[in-house]
């Protein structure tokens, strides 16, 4: 492979709010694992982090401030291979020697990578997790040069560092109505470190068959769950004589626009749709939520409605009075706005990475896959993050609150639809 050329690049649209609203428990981290099946041998993870940090040389960058904007610079330090000490989604401290906003933890049989959101999205993580995979395996002698994707042995195109943000944003388009506020869970935050985790394992051939009964995706089916137990918590408040302030439930789901629009970017690339539940209307069977989801999902990610939402964050970013601001005041500005405006518009989030295909020779050295979304703001309070190989679809329940009762009451209806389900605090 070549070598690379140092540059430096602005932020792209997505990644430019998360500056301005990090701090060290709303990390804006996000964290993928996989968990072998034999315990990992260093020196072959090593080579394999070596080529990866060449094929992905854009990762290796730190984040500069500029006098309108933060930017990203490339830095010639290594990717290193650190312990896991099993804290998840940690801030990055750019104070440490370490300037990069990636991490590759590992422990035992477990490899895991940690990006910030100012680098890229979910594909993009799990992009690097699974090429180092294939290095790995590769040096191991497990996985034939066929059998490796032609993307991972070439050099990089222009493209995978693009802001495919602005390549498709339309001029003269309407932009989105402002959502009103979103019912939030009640739960009081825990002390100091609040981020916790529970996994739940589930038969990917079991909830896959409960989703396609009611003919509905698993993303769909998952998220008019979320929405179910969010009706019975807000009228179960109701019910003890507490009038909750807001009376909208709504889920954000990511959606990965690559589908959508033929784009490489290995940066940020992502929207989000929103189904909800007004619950002045009254209470909602699961059937009436799964048509609810349904159609939510199939209309919002139309093009032409995507298109709307692009033309409303990137023409935002374009106003001449808006890019003549100091940063320090852009970022006051967008950590108000965060606050006052995104964080109340929704009431959970699930990220579904979808089901993961590996090479077959390597198929079985791989037991499952686990991502963890960035740790949930104090309003938020909890998220869930979902990815699926083999037969096993594991559910990351993040949670900064007191409370599992949300959680529990999820898997309970879970279980009582025939799935079964496995809970872990550690994967």
């Amino acid at each position: 492979m070549k070598k690379k050329e140092t540059f430096w690049s602005p932020l792209d649209n997505a990644a430019k709010i998360f500056p301005a609203i990090r701090n060290k428990e709303h990390t804006t981290v996000m964290r993928l694992s996989a968990v072998l099946t034999e315990p990992i041998v260093i020196s072959s993870l090593l080579k394999a982090i070596k080529k990866a940090e060449v094929r992905f040389h854009y990762f290796k960058v730190q984040l500069r401030k500029g006098f309108f904007w933060y930017y990203l610079e490339q830095v010639d330090e290594s990717i290193r291979a650190l312990p896991d000490d099993n804290v998840p989604c940690k801030a990055f401290d750019m104070n440490k020697e370490n300037k990069l906003l990636l991490r590759v933890l590992v422990f035992k049989n477990r490899l895991t990578v940690e990006f910030s959101h100012i680098l890229t999205d979910g594909h993009g993580l799990f992009i690097f997790l699974k090429s180092i995979l294939i290095y790995y395996f590769k040096e191991r002698g497990l996985i034939s040069n066929n059998q490796i994707d032609h993307f991972l042995t070439t050099d990089f195109e222009k493209e995978e560092i693009e802001d495919s943000y602005h390549r498709y944003f339309k001029e003269n388009i309407p932009t989105v109505t402002r959502q009103t506020k979103a019912f939030h869970l009640p739960f009081q935050l825990r002390s100091k470190p609040r981020f916790d985790i529970l996994f739940a394992i589930l038969p990917i051939k079991e909830i896959q068959q409960k989703a396609q009964e009611k003919d509905v995706s698993i993303t769909e089916y998952l998220v008019a769950v979320y929405l179910l137990i969010l009706q019975d918590i807000y009228f179960e408040r109701m019910g003890k004589g507490i009038s909750p302030r807001n009376n909208i439930a709504r889920i954000q789901v990511p959606v990965n626009l690559r589908k959508i629009y033929p784009s490489k970017t290995m940066r940020n690339f992502s929207l989000f749709v929103m189904p909800e539940l007004d619950f002045r209307l009254g209470k909602y069977s699961f059937e009436e939520i799964l048509k609810i989801v349904y159609h939510k999902m199939q209309v919002e990610t139309d093009e032409k409605l995507i298109s709307k939402i692009i033309s409303r964050n990137v023409g935002s970013e374009k106003k001449i009075l808006l890019r003549g601001i100091p940063l320090w005041l852009k970022s006051l500005v967008l950590h108000l706005k965060y606050y006052s405006e995104g964080a109340n518009q929704y009431s959970g989030v699930v990220t579904n990475l979808g089901k993961v295909e590996l090479p077959p020779s390597i198929s079985n050295k791989v037991d499952l896959f686990a991502v963890t979304p960035p740790p949930p703001n104090k309003k938020l309070k909890l998220n869930c993050g979902v990815i699926g190989y083999g037969n096993k679809l594991v559910l990351s329940f993040g949670n900064i609150s007191k409370s599992k009762d949300f959680e529990q009451k999820f898997l309970h209806f879970i279980s009582q639809q025939g799935i079964n389900v496995k809970l872990k605090n550690k994967i």
